[in-house]
């Protein structure tokens, strides 16, 4: 079975003997995740230009939550140079005595995507705010920076969303979500980090009169996951919006990007902030820049077209 193709165990970690520099990702589920996909052609076409990546291979590793910490000693143990974490060990990693150091900027996510091999542990990044605002610049032509915000949902995805438009200087932030206490929640969560950033939260059903027009609308709840889903917000009821990011990518096309589309709006899905994201990840663990648009071609490949 091709290795991009394979989904390992802990087992297959525990007798791990590979040559070479390896790199993973764990999740629970991982089968379907195409990052394998993404970062072995972006090292196969490195190693055309630079020999030192020729043995470079990037894996994809089943862990339930309960076996993360022995995950992460068997990966530190066998030197693996770096490791993706998804859905649902960000939030554990960022807890773990075995990341012995979170940058800076992660911190106030309270979660990690990242980790980064040294001697003494793992070093935890969190590239999901990057990879967000990377891919509104390159789909949508667009830029958080002094730009009104409406977000939608107040779980972990919000809040990374929510962090990177506030370290941006976006210049306001409302946060629609349904149930009242998470969202007071989040709100109270970003308070420190927002300054003089104006940030609002309402419930989608009742859209406030003063929501901003031309604000760019972010989805960061599961909501079109399922084809049955409803959208999570009418766009509708919402003033002018200047365009739609939805931060789903399978399926490619959510209720309401087709909603979006129906009203002719700028609209585009997740896959390029999963690229920018990985991009990130690859540069801070090979120490230099990354073919993106390999990783993009991989990706949409991956997703069938």
């Amino acid at each position: 079975m091709h290795e991009d193709a394979r989904t390992h165990s802990l087992a297959d970690l525990e007798a791990w003997s590979r040559p070479g520099v390896s790199l993973a990702v764990l999740g629970h589920p991982i089968k379907h995740s195409i990052s394998p996909a993404m970062h072995n052609a972006a090292l196969a076409e490195m190693t055309r230009s630079d020999a030192r990546f020729a043995d470079w291979r990037y894996f994809r590793f089943e862990v339930p939550p309960e076996e993360l910490p022995r995950a992460l000693d068997l990966l530190h143990a066998k030197k693996f140079r770096g490791v993706n974490l998804t859905v649902p060990h960000k939030i554990l990693a960022f807890g773990s005595p075995r990341v012995v150091a979170i940058d800076p900027a992660a911190r106030p996510v309270g979660a990690i995507n990242t980790l980064r091999w040294r001697e003494d542990g793992w070093e935890g990044f969190n590239t999901d705010g990057h990879g967000l605002h990377e891919a509104l610049r390159e789909d949508l032509g667009g830029d958080l920076v002094d730009a009104h915000v409406i977000l939608l949902g107040a779980g972990g995805a919000a809040r990374g969303a929510a962090v990177e438009c506030l370290q941006s200087r976006a210049a306001s932030l409302w946060i629609a979500n349904r149930t009242r206490d998470n969202l007071d929640a989040l709100l109270a969560q970003l308070a420190p980090l927002a300054g003089e950033i104006p940030v609002h939260g309402f419930d989608p059903r009742t859209p406030p009169p003063s929501l901003p027009a031309h604000a760019w609308v972010i989805n960061a709840t599961s909501a079109g996951l399922k084809p049955s889903d409803a959208p999570p917000a009418d766009l509708a009821a919402l003033p002018s919006p200047r365009g739609v990011y939805d931060m789903i990518y399978n399926p490619p096309e959510t209720a309401l990007l087709a909603e979006a589309r129906a009203r002719r709006l700028p609209a585009a899905n997740g896959l390029s902030m999963l690229v920018h994201q990985g991009a990130r990840a690859l540069e801070l663990w090979t120490g230099t820049t990354v073919p993106v648009d390999a990783m993009k071609r991989a990706a949409r490949a991956a997703m069938g077209g």
